[in-house]
């Protein structure tokens, strides 16, 4: 199965709600280290404004330990563990100290589904859809753990690539985007700034 080229710090070095609406569509690419290939279609995902923007967002009142990584250059991963339980997958864009990302909350199993389905547990009666139908389910199919924070997305073994032919300009996307409400938060809900593949059946929830 062959993608498009890798999306390179051009790419998140733009306003969050640029880059946001721009990996709909891109596939998230990981090579474990057996080298075996886990690729997915990016369905949703939320943006998080930095430089106190969003009230929302775990870099509203500037950097922590935790949250060091926000602050970092474009193109790196924040990886956080969310109460205490399940990993969150971001990748940080702006200019660096700024504390902006983009929250991966979906993505359409492409490659390598046997083996995600395995990081999940996932009995054979159970439909793909669960595979990474949500932040959490998304970073244990995919193999992402909290040693992975603060790496770079532009190389290496995580990466994120175009979907292929038939993408323009600095966009990645190839489909049609719909913006909607955050999830799951209790600050700044109205703000419109969840994106999904219209009528995608992989993302964790409706619009």
């Amino acid at each position: 199965m062959e993608f498009g080229s890798i999306l390179g710090r051009d790419f998140y070095d733009r306003p969050c709600l640029e880059v946001a609406p721009g990996l709909v569509g891109a596939i998230l690419c990981r090579r474990l280290p057996s080298g075996q290939l886990l690729a997915g279609r990016i369905v949703e995902v939320e943006a998080y404004l930095g430089a106190g923007r969003d009230p929302a967002s775990h870099a509203h009142k500037g950097p922590a330990p935790r949250n060091r990584s926000m602050f970092g250059p474009p193109g790196r991963l924040y990886v956080y563990r969310s109460y205490g339980v399940h990993l969150c997958m971001n990748l940080v864009c702006e200019a660096e100290g700024e504390g902006a990302a983009v929250l991966l909350r979906a993505v359409e199993p492409l490659a390598g589904i046997d083996v995600m389905r395995g990081h999940r547990g996932l009995r054979d009666e159970q439909g793909d859809r669960l595979i990474a139908a949500g932040p959490g389910r998304l970073t244990e199919a995919l193999g992402i753990g909290i040693e992975l924070d603060g790496r770079s997305v532009t190389r290496g073994e995580t990466v994120v690539r175009r979907a292929g032919e038939g993408g323009a300009g600095d966009t990645a996307v190839t489909t049609n985007v719909r913006a909607s409400q955050r999830i799951g938060i209790s600050k700044a809900v109205a703000r419109p700034y969840r994106f999904t593949a219209a009528d995608s059946k992989w993302l964790s929830r409706r619009t």
